[in-house]
């Protein structure tokens, strides 16, 4: 089970740390990573585990892991309006590709507002 929680209402600019725990498994061994889907549109790559971003948040994103937490972390700086969504966590178990759909397990999203 993936629980992702950190999300809010935030000023354009700001910033938010974004976590994705883990439980009733170990998934050290497995890919991580983030995505976001805002309304009517297609939910969308954010970033992973291994450092790969999206172009759209590269420079401000950073990724991170805490496997002795198992526990993932998405820290968002200089946040746009562009950047709500509902953030989702995902674990892909095989694979390289980072798709929605190359995604085998997936947490409860969390609602990121930027307000402008």
């Amino acid at each position: 089970q993936l629980q992702a929680s950190g999300g809010g209402l935030v000023q354009a600019g700001g910033s938010l740390r974004l976590s994705c725990a883990a439980s009733g498994r170990t998934f050290s061994t497995y890919a991580m990573g983030w995505f976001r889907q805002a309304p009517g549109k297609e939910r969308e790559f954010v970033a992973a585990s291994s450092t790969v971003y999206a172009d759209s948040v590269k420079g401000r994103f950073t990724i991170s892991r805490d496997n002795a937490k198992n526990t993932v972390y998405l820290q968002m700086n200089s946040l746009k309006p562009e950047d709500t969504a509902v953030y989702y966590c995902a674990v892909r178990r095989y694979g390289s590709r980072w798709s929605a759909d190359a995604m085998d397990y997936w947490g409860k999203g969390t609602l990121v507002t930027v307000s402008s």
